[in-house]
């Protein structure tokens, strides 16, 4: 699968969230109240940032790791596994969940002017 096909997917799965807004040209991602929970990064897969209490079971479930990015691991976000990715139907309830999670968290201020 292409780095297109795969942002295809992804621009899938936005589409079928009624919450989500795809943004980013370079590195399209997704977030709410300015917290990150997805995005498709320039090694070309896609990471998810879930709760703690789903975050294990998609691991094992799906055979797959935590974000390593720059060297470093982004302890709440998974690597959505290509095959998922193509099956958007599977991986929509993980993406509501992780929107769902992001929601709660208490909003970033803005440096933007009013």
């Amino acid at each position: 699968m292409t780095n297109d096909d795969k942002i295809a997917c992804f621009d899938k799965l936005v589409a079928g969230s009624p919450f989500a807004v795809r943004k980013g040209d370079t590195i399209p991602y997704t977030s709410v109240n300015g917290h990150m929970y997805s995005y498709f990064s320039k090694d070309g897969f896609l990471a998810l940032r879930l709760p703690e209490s789903e975050r294990a079971a998609f691991l094992e479930k799906y055979n797959t790791t935590l974000v390593l990015a720059y060297g470093i691991i982004q302890k709440e976000y998974v690597t959505v596994p290509d095959n998922l990715l193509a099956a958007t139907d599977e991986l929509q309830p993980y993406f509501e969940i992780s929107y769902a999670y992001v929601s709660k968290l208490k909003p970033k201020p803005t440096s933007k002017k009013k």
